[in-house]
């Protein structure tokens, strides 16, 4: 087992480590807020379009910033965009329209199209858009693990093609032994996402430590018996409150491993 130190103190022995990606590994805020933004664009488009009450646009847009977190800073690092999946931010876009006079079935047709929309304009873009940047001192700490033989492995609700590009363009494939992503199921918060991505390491879930920026994770993290969990607070212009958190730091300079001989 390798010790994992924080400022130079031991916090605990693994045998790995998982990872979230967005907002502990990626710089993900200007990113999720651009994403955030098209789709109050377009949901307020097509809102127009089918709805004859537009002064209510403005109201819509309110709502759907509050849905998704943005707040003046920039995101909330606890809102619906910064940790819940694709279709827990489509829901609450739903629930949105039905507070502004909409059907269920007609809010979800609306809030389908507006992310299907949004996601097609994005896909034909996509050979301009380049994966977040990593936060600084994440890379050389995965290579710490790789040169002590430690198994990394990232847990997060982007998609398995979304985490794919991520890896494959900051060139961190062979750093990372497993991953799983929104399309596993169960998906993350639930702590049996944290269990089979253990057994898929061959790895006790007490033997393993958690790094992650979202109480959610940590809270997930716990439930499943994870020896070491580290809340990371430096990927947001607001710090994210993490009770849950065994451990806090706010660079990843701050970690450390340590083999002995």
């Amino acid at each position: 087992m390798a010790n994992l130190l924080l400022k130079g103190l031991p916090i605990g022995s693994i045998d790995g480590v998982l990872f979230d990606k967005d907002g502990t590994l990626s710089h993900s805020e200007p990113h999720l807020l651009s994403l955030a933004q098209r789709r109050i664009d377009t949901a307020a488009s097509l809102w127009c379009e089918r709805c004859s009450e537009q002064p209510l646009e403005a109201q819509l847009r309110e709502g759907l910033r509050h849905a998704f977190g943005i707040i003046p800073e920039g995101l909330r690092p606890d809102g619906t965009i910064a940790v819940a999946a694709r279709q827990d931010n489509l829901v609450s876009a739903a629930t949105v329209f039905c507070l502004l006079g909409s059907s269920w079935p007609d809010a979800l047709t609306l809030a389908r199209a507006s992310f299907d929309q949004v996601d097609i304009n994005d896909h034909a873009a996509s050979t301009t858009q380049t994966p977040s940047p990593l936060l600084p001192g994440a890379e050389p700490f995965l290579h710490q693990l790789e040169h002590h033989a430690v198994p990394a492995a990232m847990i997060s609700n982007d998609t398995r093609p979304g985490i794919e590009r991520f890896v494959a363009h900051h060139k961190l494939t062979t750093l990372f032994q497993q991953n799983w992503s929104a399309d596993d199921s169960p998906r993350k918060p639930d702590p049996e996402a944290v269990a089979q991505l253990c057994a898929r390491l061959r790895l006790k879930p007490a033997n393993c430590a958690l790094i992650g920026d979202a109480e959610t994770d940590l809270q997930m993290a716990v439930a499943a018996g994870v020896g070491v969990v580290v809340g990371y607070r430096g990927g947001w212009s607001s710090h994210p409150h993490l009770p849950s958190a065994h451990h806090v730091m706010d660079h990843w300079s701050e970690l450390a491993l340590e083999v002995n001989p």
